[in-house]
């Protein structure tokens, strides 16, 4: 082990920088408060799409913000992301201003809650929403009569949930019913007149003339709305967001669940096969987390602990790698899912993750570079260390004769006559019969 005492050195070196860059950084990031969030609520509602929404919002009260307002345009989503955004919502401290906008764009389905649970609702001219009745994941966009007792069941859940929404914000309740059991839609101008929303913007700044001067009642005050002159920051998604976003994409969750299934099933059909099960196993993980089978938090534990694993196992199994590889790669996903800069005092950096995942690979490196040593390495026991022998002719024989080996005597045979002490090279071993020719050879 003295021989590799430089190379762990500079390897520890490299993680002290690594770890006092981190603290660096870290201390530089200071968020600004600003006066008002603009934050995007685009494209299908899902596990990614609710994690950032609750994140952010979280932010903008932490940061101050007087006014949030969410730009969405929406074809609908998961009942499970969709809820978690309401019940932020619900309890904000900040007034939040749902705004379906630019023209053209669209609050169907899980954006209608959405619309209906904000303290102010405004659309831009040409949007739309509605058609909030909840469909199982496989159905057509077909509005069919509940048939079976458990699509009764739902529908009637979300009725009574956005009636609720409706009867606290004064919004109208009849269509609330309408959009859920019917599939109901209304434009900018039909929603305005039939008080589902509160006023029609034509864009942000004709939105916040709108709103000065307006109150609005949270939780446990009120709270009149100063617009006129309000600065506000564009929320833009980030990488993390991106990342998840992929994950959660239908097409994309259903390719990891076809992949983590086979691949768990070839690593059943021929065990140690190593590979197809480290694939499934992650893969299946990550699709769990895109159906809302498992939330952010139990996905990244559990990719975590997963990760840990295969790198321990890498100490076990004769893998070459390849468990090592797919634990660094599972403890990276899972770190990035638990990454959350938004909670003071109890987020992860990247750059700890980075360091952190630098370690396991030196630590990877270092038990390939052993095993892959060891496998160059001469055989030095067994038959086939023993045929790289050299042993001694004990007697004078033709082709069958005694000859010495670590002391031991042996019968072996020849092709060519051997003179007594002579230095003859073991070729090979037939029982308890080593066949012997001259050393050199």
């Amino acid at each position: 082990m003295d021989a590799f005492n430089p190379w762990w050195r500079r390897a520890a070196a490299l993680l002290v920088l690594l770890a006092a860059g981190w603290i660096l950084l870290a201390g530089a990031a200071s968020p600004v408060a600003p006066g008002g969030v603009i934050l995007p609520v685009e494209g299908p509602i899902g596990p990614a799409t609710s994690d950032f929404f609750v994140r952010k919002l979280r932010q903008a009260q932490q940061d101050g913000a007087s006014l949030v307002i969410v730009t969405i345009d929406t074809p609908g989503g998961l009942d499970t992301a969709m809820r978690d955004m309401v019940q932020a919502i619900l309890a904000s401290d900040v007034p939040v201003v749902t705004y379906v906008a630019p023209s053209g764009a669209r609050a169907a389905s899980a954006g209608t809650y959405l619309v209906y649970a904000s303290h102010v609702a405004a659309m831009a001219p040409a949007t739309n929403l509605g058609a909030a009745t909840p469909v199982q994941i496989g159905e057509t966009d077909k509005v069919p009569e509940p048939s079976s007792a458990s699509e009764r069941k739902a529908v009637n859940d979300a009725t009574a949930y956005l009636r609720g929404l409706a009867e606290l914000r004064g919004r109208n309740v009849d269509w609330a019913t309408a959009a859920v059991r019917s599939g109901a839609s209304l434009p900018a101008d039909e929603a305005l007149a039939a008080g589902v929303i509160d006023l029609i913007a034509v864009d942000i700044p004709t939105l916040l003339r709108s709103l000065d001067g307006r109150v609005v009642k949270l939780q446990t005050r009120e709270v009149v709305l100063a617009t006129n002159g309000l600065v506000l920051q564009q929320v833009e998604s980030d990488w993390r967001t991106e990342l998840l976003s992929l994950l959660t994409n239908p097409n994309v969750a259903y390719l990891l669940m076809l992949i983590g299934i086979y691949g768990l099933l070839l690593e059943g059909y021929n065990p140690g096969a190593v590979v197809p099960g480290v694939v499934g196993a992650i893969c299946l993980l990550l699709a769990l987390f895109a159906f809302q089978v498992l939330s952010v938090n139990y996905a990244g534990l559990a990719l975590i602990a997963l990760g840990v694993l295969l790198i321990v196992a890498e100490s076990f199994v004769p893998s070459f790698g390849a468990l090592g590889l797919g634990g660094i790669v599972a403890f990276v996903i899972g770190s990035v899912m638990l990454l959350d800069k938004d909670v003071p005092g109890f987020s992860i950096a990247w750059q700890m993750i980075a360091a952190m995942a630098f370690a396991g690979a030196l630590v990877l490196l270092a038990i390939v570079s052993f095993a892959v040593r060891a496998r160059r390495r001469p055989v030095v026991s067994g038959i086939e260390g023993f045929t790289r022998e050299i042993a001694e002719a004990v007697e004078d024989f033709e082709s069958n004769g005694l000859v010495r080996v670590h002391g031991e005597l042996w019968q072996a045979v020849s092709t060519l006559p051997v003179r007594a002490g002579q230095r003859l090279q073991i070729l090979g071993v037939d029982g308890l019969v080593i066949r012997v020719g001259p050393a050199g050879e």
